[in-house]
């Protein structure tokens, strides 16, 4: 390999894993690991993640030296300061292992970035928004999350609550709390979760029995009776594209797209009802937005280490 080789790690740190992902400036993935999620707050944990970048340099004949970037996708919000104030579910110290990286790979622009927003910058790089300036990503899991492009630039906002689309209020007159505390967000219709709700909600008000699921986000019976022609199912399945396609319009007024893409385990479903959410945007967007096109990703797992690094790239171009 070259002397003045050029690369780049994407971290993607989970609750239970972290995957570590090796690129060249092409996006070329070069190899990848997985570790479990060790606490990030001492050396131990920190080691634990050098280590993973020295196994994948290894596969090269570089040095640490020719990593010039690091991005670090994690499951909190990033505020435009890059200094994270939050972290719910990681056991985290973001400046020490910021200079534990910068220690172990002088030459690298180390940068933090939202776990969502690395999903939507990895589509953007390699996937399904490839070629694009602007994008939404949806992220349909357990919760309503999302990533937003603009000018190739991932938006965190000022508060690290950029892309927070699942927490747009579409039902205000909504009686039931959602996980953020507030009422009426995308994300009580809209998630797996979400389309669980609209189907045991639509069972009771039919006076039929539910079918049986495996837990509170079992979207995918759901879909799947849906496919079977149940009626009640389908129901569920109106009332999550009314109120997604309602998200998405607002987004639109607000941001205009170039692309929309649905990400998360629900989108392994969007048989069901891809079609019906692009037509009641279309019909309830601008005229000038109404024909944004709506796809699904591409990516799959790879998406966060595929956006961290480019996230990480694009700081080292700046630096």
């Amino acid at each position: 390999m070259a002397d003045d080789i050029k690369l780049y790690i994407g971290i993607d740190v989970g609750g239970t894993s972290v995957k570590e992902g090796l690129f060249n400036e092409n996006g070329e993935l070069l190899g990848k690991i997985s570790v479990p999620t060790p606490p990030l707050t001492d050396e131990a944990g920190f080691n634990a993640v050098i280590s993973g970048i020295d196994q994948l340099v290894a596969g090269t004949d570089a040095t640490a030296a020719a990593v010039k970037g690091v991005g670090l996708a994690v499951p909190c919000p990033v505020p435009s300061s890059g200094e994270i104030t939050l972290a719910a579910n990681i056991e985290i110290d973001p400046p020490a292992l910021k200079a534990a990286l910068e220690g172990h790979c002088p030459e690298a622009a180390v940068r933090y970035v939202n776990d969502a927003n690395a999903a939507a910058m990895g589509e953007l790089w390699r996937g399904s928004a490839q070629g694009r300036d602007s994008m939404v990503m949806v992220t349909i899991g357990t919760g309503l999350g999302g990533g937003v492009v603009v000018n190739g630039d991932v938006i965190g906002g000022a508060f690290g609550a950029g892309g927070e689309i699942g927490h747009i209020t579409v039902n205000p007159d909504e009686t039931e709390t959602c996980g953020c505390g507030r009422r009426g967000c995308l994300e009580q219709y809209a998630s797996a979760s979400g389309v669980v709700t609209n189907y045991l909600r639509a069972c009771k008000a039919h006076g039929v029995e539910p079918h049986e699921l495996s837990g509170s986000s079992d979207s995918r019976t759901v879909f799947q009776l849906c496919r079977e022609g149940d009626e009640v199912a389908l129901e569920a399945m109106e009332t999550m594209t009314d109120y997604l396609s309602l998200g998405l319009t607002t987004i639109s007024a607000v941001v205009d797209p170039e692309i929309y893409v649905l990400g998360g385990g629900a989108s392994a479903s969007s048989d069901v009802y891809l079609e019906t959410l692009r037509k009641k945007f279309a019909d309830r967007a601008l005229k000038v937005s109404k024909d944004t096109p709506i796809e699904v990703a591409t990516l799959g797992n790879d998406a966060g280490i595929i956006g961290a690094a480019y996230v990480a790239l694009r700081a080292s171009r700046e630096a």
